[in-house]
């Protein structure tokens, strides 16, 4: 166990958050699958979807412990071709999986020979952050032209969320913002994002449009996406989404101290308990006090990706660490926040705590590149460390010879003058005379 422990490098503080997070997910995970035993099984067993829990959540720490060990520099080198291979995977997601037993499933794949269906959307984030870091961090001393950066910058993020937009607006748009806000730390021109923001507005208005006049055309979700904007917006009593309905119960039942672990009554009836809604589940059963703490703790874990990316030296690095670790927070805000009514239902999980394994495996690679940008810190600091180390045991040892090389010289002056005075008092004849 300590070796494990000693193997593991990287900030300590993300690694003991991280840990403590899913640790928690087992709980509301296990009582809030008890609907889906009932619909999947018949009998209500949950201990089926606790082990597949373990399992995601096991190999996602397999995940985080050998992405770290890679030096995040070699990223660099096959993002754009990562790229590529995730623009492959979208057009397919979008084309082959548009329908499966009549609902819309076009954010999924399902992986042949392994029946796991996998969301290419949260790769696709990924290698996008990646992809944007490295154009940052490589024209960072060159002034950037809006027409350069709108060829190698820009045309391969709109192709990327283009993919993502058909079938799930509050990805695209969440990752959309966060590359605006990943500019922003890189310092690209302000006056460029603002037309980007600008173009971005007015492509989506089209993309509405023409999904309105031509609903059969391509596959979409637009009226779903404008009916629970209209539901929101409204606010009327009796006029709120099923699941919002359930959720908003769910969390004024659980009161300050919440009814207990597994005690929850709204997990039988709210649709996706378990993953979309987990956060309501979690405060009916915990309160107010424990719906606070699962906030505190993805706060600081924001504070402590500020900590790293400011303790980084390389851009590239920096960038990484934003880039990859402010969504992960921003997404578990968005999902607390639909939970309570503040955001209209957007589909976004709560990271390390919904079950679901490709969303749990998305977020530890994430995890594992933010630890391996801490780990290579580590190792300068340490090679800083060892250097001063070094050239401290070298100095006193130079010190120490300088001494000894000092003290001889001084005992081989005081022989000699020793010598010198014999000599002197036998061959100097007025020695006599004074003598007498």
């Amino acid at each position: 166990m300590k070796e494990l422990l000693y193997n593991l490098k990287g900030d300590k503080a993300i690694w003991t958050f991280v840990a403590l997070l899913a640790l928690f997910s087992f709980m509301p995970v296990f009582s809030a699958s008890s609907n889906l035993a009932y619909m999947n099984h018949g009998n209500g067993n949950t201990l089926t979807f606790l082990i597949v829990h373990l399992a995601h959540i096991f190999m996602g720490f397999i995940i985080i412990y050998f992405v770290h060990k890679v030096p995040y520099h070699y990223y660099r080198g096959i993002t754009f071709f990562a790229l590529l291979i995730v623009w492959g995977l979208l057009a397919f997601t979008l084309v082959k999986g548009t329908v499966i037993a009549g609902a819309n499933a076009s954010r999924w794949i399902k992986i042949p020979f392994i029946g796991i269906t996998f969301q290419t959307s949260t790769l696709a984030s990924i290698v996008l952050m990646l992809f944007v870091a490295r154009y940052l961090s490589k024209n960072r001393e060159v002034p950037i032209t809006f027409k350069a950066s709108l060829i190698e910058l820009w045309a391969p993020v709109f192709v990327t969320i283009a993919l993502i937009l058909p079938a799930n607006l509050s990805t695209a748009a969440l990752l959309f913002s966060m590359v605006l806000m990943l500019t922003f730390v890189g310092k690209y021109p302000l006056k460029y994002s603002a037309l980007i923001l600008g173009s971005g507005v007015v492509l989506l208005a089209i993309f509405i449009v023409l999904a309105k006049k031509f609903p059969d055309a391509f596959p979409n979700r637009v009226d779903t996406w404008i009916s629970r904007i209209d539901n929101f917006s409204k606010n009327k009593p009796g006029e709120d989404d099923y699941q919002i309905e359930k959720a908003k119960i769910a969390i004024a039942t659980g009161g300050i101290y919440g009814l207990g672990p597994g005690k929850s009554v709204q997990k039988n009836f709210l649709p996706q308990s378990s993953s979309d809604f987990i956060y309501a589940i979690i405060v009916e059963e915990w309160g107010l006090l424990g719906g606070c703490m699962v906030l505190l703790m993805y706060l600081l874990l924001l504070f402590r990706f500020v900590i790293a990316a400011h303790k980084t030296n390389s851009m590239y690095g920096k960038l990484l660490v934003i880039g990859l670790g402010f969504p992960m927070i921003f997404q578990a805000m968005v999902n607390m926040a639909v939970a309570v009514e503040l955001f209209p239902v957007t589909g976004q999980t709560l990271p390390l705590i919904s079950s679901g394994g490709s969303s749990i495996w998305m977020t530890c690679i994430a995890l594992g590149i933010i630890l391996s940008v801490t780990k290579k810190e580590e190792e300068i600091i340490q090679e800083l460390k060892e250097n001063e180390e070094r050239n401290a045991i070298l100095q006193r040892m130079i010190d120490e010879q300088k001494a000894k090389e000092e003290a001889m010289e001084l005992q081989a002056n005081e022989e000699f003058d020793a010598d010198y005075s014999i000599e002197e008092a036998t061959v100097n004849p007025m020695n006599a005379v004074k003598n007498k």
